[in-house]
């Protein structure tokens, strides 16, 4: 069991995840063969898990709809605390062995296990979400321009802060999470003169928690609204949740990331401090991705999300934000100024 906090409903959050570790046990010697009837997807979840009502829940969205829609019996797999990267090459070749496709890595970590295990078992589709470096003709590269998304919301604080001091917390001191940031920061920039980004990083790497540590978002936060800050942008997983948790106790505002965390039922006690949120539809890659292997014909090679496409956004859930028309114009600008490129957001 990981060893990390659930800010609300946790009792039903580690019962669920006990019986998800159980059911997705297998050993090799209980697979079933690789050529038999494909069983349907199977995500292998990054830090945080199932639960962090962020990245990988949206994963877990589009294989439900998957399951939904084809009929599979997918199967979903917990990370654990200090698992090297020859554990997540068992895991995944486990999932081939017993007939899952596509086997899909949910997070950069696990590219250098889907480069190893994509080679041995070249009839199964391989995907990683957030990595982009690997080149193999049965693997996709699920990526996404967040610091498109992260523009918007920095657009977004900018137009909402009263006291001109707005604040960025990364969860891992990572190139992935620089790109949030420096969308942000950029955002606020070209809206707003005068207002100051304070940038906070929970960890240097993902295995002391900054993924997963709530109380390590909460303290951030609160740093930073004691710094005057009045809206926080996470970029965190289920570090956010504390984020979110602080701003809502000092009556502040919160963005939030990856998934639309307004409608999070484990946050709804928090949502009317959840300005907007930078999205991701990490949930349309992966039931895109199975859906192409349905269909015979699967994606393979660098599958970019954009605005352009549909692949990042900013919600519009909050009506105090959706209500908002001098906001809501300025955010309609920047999308179609990075659409049109005479807007060009930096990743660094």
């Amino acid at each position: 069991m990981r060893r990390v906090s659930r800010i609300t409903v946790a009792g039903v959050a580690t019962a669920a995840l006990a019986l998800t570790a159980s059911a997705c046990g297998s050993s090799s010697s209980e697979s079933s063969n690789s050529d038999s009837k494909n069983l349907g997807l199977a995500l292998a979840y990054d830090v945080g898990g199932k639960g962090d009502q962020s990245f990988n829940d949206a994963a877990t969205a589009g294989m439900e709809k998957a399951d939904k829609e084809f009929g599979y019996k997918s199967n979903a797999v917990e990370p654990q605390d200090g698992e090297s990267d020859a554990d997540k090459v068992q895991r995944l070749e486990n999932l081939a062995k017993q007939g899952y496709n596509p086997v899909i890595g949910v997070g950069f970590a696990y590219a250098p296990a889907v480069k190893e295990v994509a080679a041995k078992y070249p009839k199964t589709t391989f995907g990683v979400v957030d990595d982009e470096q690997i080149k193999a003709d049965n693997v996709a590269d699920l990526v996404f321009s967040e610091e498109q998304a992260s523009y918007l919301a920095g657009v977004a604080a900018a137009k909402t802060t009263k006291t001109n001091v707005v604040g960025f917390i990364g969860g891992v001191d990572v190139p992935l999470i620089h790109k949030f940031e420096a969308g942000f920061k950029q955002g606020v920039a070209d809206t707003k003169k005068g207002v100051t980004v304070k940038s906070q990083y929970l960890t240097e790497t993902a295995a002391e928690g900054g993924f997963s540590s709530p109380d390590k978002g909460e303290a951030a936060a609160e740093g930073q609204i004691d710094d005057k800050a009045d809206v926080v942008y996470a970029a965190a997983g289920l570090s956010g949740q504390g984020v979110i948790k602080a701003a809502n106790a000092h009556k502040v505002w919160a963005i939030g990331v990856d998934s639309d965390q307004y409608k999070q039922d484990a946050l709804k006690a928090y949502k009317d401090s959840i300005l907007t949120s930078a999205m991701k539809n990490v949930e349309g890659a992966v039931y895109d991705l199975a859906k192409s292997v349905k269909d015979g014909k699967p994606e393979t090679g660098v599958i970019r999300g954009s605005l352009s496409n549909g692949g990042v956004s900013l919600s519009n859930s909050n009506p105090v934000f959706a209500d908002n028309k001098d906001t809501q114009a300025a955010i309609e600008k920047a999308v179609t100024g990075i659409k049109d490129g005479s807007i060009k957001v930096k990743t660094s």
